[in-house]
């Protein structure tokens, strides 16, 4: 699921920013709101003109850039959104009252005053896909779907300025994001990447897929070896941060973990990664390869690992293509008894939908916190019964609904929130953040050609046709349940859910409603594992001893003995058992 370490904050903060930002709205009533002329110099024209969204972010905070300061959490910073089409060098863009924003949601809200500013360009390419629709989007360019860091977009230098009712200030972008440096393969960490003919074909021009290979101790010496394949799938990762050969580092200054209250998470990390890297060149420990594939695409940092009418082929591209060839390069066993996958979050979510959609190509999928599994708990909303997503409606009046808890049950956002902020990020779905990309993975195409709205982000209404597509092609417990008299035989034993009773999202409630389909099967029993931590928040993975900061830290190792278990007991006659156990 979500891809940033969230910040808790007092529900007293969250309130008191709500008041004045409506008080402000209120006392802006009837006056002119402020606006914003941005516009880029020749130096940054390299390519002119351009299309996509620029960005205007406004902070009072002077300790970071104001693009390093929004997110969709309490403390953040302020951003109004516009799109433009063939903007040229030195065209003036107009930011003002119609501009989408978040948290203050326009501009005549906005209290006059000193703030930082600060201008985005992020770009956007067209694409003329196979599907007959052109669209245009931002492509990935190896930052992970990050506008604030993606090469290739303008922005400006912080200006601090006194902002009033009825003035204009001048902004100009004349600074270019740098392109990305890319990681060169060690002893341990391999890379490989390639061009996808499916995804070329459905995109209308190249795209490729790669992914990092974490190969085992010994992997060069034995080349005779071949090795159980096990898929990790996570959000768009650069390398392995749980896997360290260094020890760690004395002298590392700490830095504290918000979501975790620890006041030096770093060392931590740097103590279990190089523990982790002792345990994996023990003489005795079992040596296979860890995949993270890097599937980073126009509307997020990873396509959900799925067939999708917005995003295209990617499940086929990854099992059809890429694995096949990691699977020659890397020499793996390549077959369904000897491949397995886990993750947690968005990845846990793959892990159990490549399972279940391809039931015999892997051996066992272990989903720690998934995203939702069973859309009638799509967070706190009901697709299917829910006529409204931001608020609970009763006879006589609307609760909002929350979409993020902290560790002590205070509500940090609410889904409206939450989509105000996606909305000033980018219109038709395009801001790369977690409600939009589930709208473009499990969504139809819109008549626009982006992906059909599930609801509305202006007043939430839920557009319930397009829920039941969601229910035919991507409620995993819906389709388990449809689906059981084929699936169950070629699943049993091999689904695996863990989930904190407190997440942070509400996972936990769709994992409920799985479960209580699991274990009412019986023609077969699924015979799998259905666990939940007690009061654990996002993302607890299924390790009852360990807090769930250092068990997070453990996925390549946490499943291993049921793993190989499930290995012992489903191999067939003559399969490798011995080549990978040196």
């Amino acid at each position: 699921m979500f891809r940033r370490l969230r910040i808790a904050a007092p529900l007293l903060l969250v309130c008191l920013f709500a008041a004045n930002v409506f008080a402000a709205g209120h006392a802006a009533q009837g006056k002119p709101a402020p606006r914003f002329a941005v516009s880029y110099s020749g130096a940054a024209a390299a390519g002119a003109p351009f299309d996509g969204r620029i960005l205007l972010l406004l902070s009072n905070d002077p300790g970071d850039e104001p693009r390093n300061q929004i997110s969709d959490e309490p403390n953040s910073q302020i951003v109004f959104g516009v799109d433009v089409d063939g903007m040229m060098p030195g065209q003036a863009v107009t930011v003002d009252e119609p501009a989408d924003g978040y948290p203050v949601r326009s501009l005549s809200a906005l209290p006059e005053g000193e703030y930082y500013v600060q201008a985005v360009l992020h770009k956007y390419e067209t694409f003329h896909r196979a599907d007959g629709k052109t669209v245009k989007l931002p492509m990935d360019r190896g930052e992970g779907q990050r506008w604030n860091m993606a090469p290739g977009n303008l922005y400006s230098k912080p200006l601090k300025v006194t902002v009033k009712n009825g003035e204009t200030i001048k902004v100009e972008m004349d600074r270019v994001m740098p392109s990305i440096p890319q990681d060169k393969d060690t002893k341990y960490i391999r890379h490989i990447r390639l061009q996808s003919e499916k995804l070329t074909k459905f995109w209308g021009r190249p795209v490729y897929l790669s992914a990092i290979v974490l190969v085992p101790e010994g992997f060069d010496e034995h080349p005779e070896a071949h090795f159980p394949l096990m898929i990790f799938h996570d959000h768009f990762v650069d390398g392995f941060s749980d896997f360290s050969t260094m020890p760690p580092d004395p002298q590392a200054k700490p830095e504290p973990s918000e979501r975790f209250h620890l006041p030096d998470y770093n060392r931590i990390i740097q103590e279990e990664s190089y523990k982790n890297y002792q345990q994996w060149i023990a003489k005795d420990f079992p040596r296979f390869l860890v995949v993270k594939i890097q599937h980073a695409n126009p509307y997020y940092d990873d396509s959900y690992a799925v067939n999708s009418a917005n995003l295209g082929p990617y499940g086929d591209a990854i099992e059809q293509e890429l694995i096949p060839a990691i699977e020659k390069q890397f020499r793996a066993i390549g077959q369904g008894w000897a491949r397995f996958t886990y993750g947690g979050s968005t990845g846990g979510w793959e892990a159990l939908a490549v399972q279940i959609f391809n039931p015999d190509f892997y051996n066992g999928a272990f989903g720690a916190c998934p995203d939702p599994v069973d859309f009638r708990s799509y967070e706190l909303i009901n697709l299917y019964d829910d006529k409204n997503a931001f608020y609970l409606e009763g006879a006589h009046k609307r609760i909002p609904q929350g979409a993020m808890r902290d560790y002590m049950g205070h509500t940090d956002m609410t889904v409206e929130d939450n989509n105000a902020y996606e909305l000033a990020l980018g219109s038709h779905g395009r801001s790369g953040e977690q409600f939009d990309i589930w709208q473009a993975v499990y969504g139809p195409v819109g008549a626009d050609g982006y992906p059909q709205p599930i609801f509305d982000k202006r007043t939430g209404v839920i557009n319930h046709q397009v829920a039941a597509y969601w229910k035919e092609h991507y409620d995993l417990r819906a389709i388990l349940e449809k689906k059981w008299a084929t699936l169950g035989p070629k699943l049993k034993g091999k689904l695996h859910l863990y989930c904190g009773s407190a997440d942070t999202y509400f996972l936990n409630d769709a994992v409920y409603r799985m479960e209580d389909f699991l274990k009412s099967t019986t023609n077969p029993p699924y015979e799998g594992e259905v666990k939940y931590g007690d009061r654990a928040e996002h993302c607890w993975n299924g390790d009852p001893t360990q807090p769930n900061y250092i068990s997070r830290l453990h996925y390549n190792t946490m499943y291993l003995s049921k793993i190989l278990d499930r290995i012992a007991k489903t191999a067939p006659q003559g399969a490798d058992l011995t080549s990978w156990r040196y």
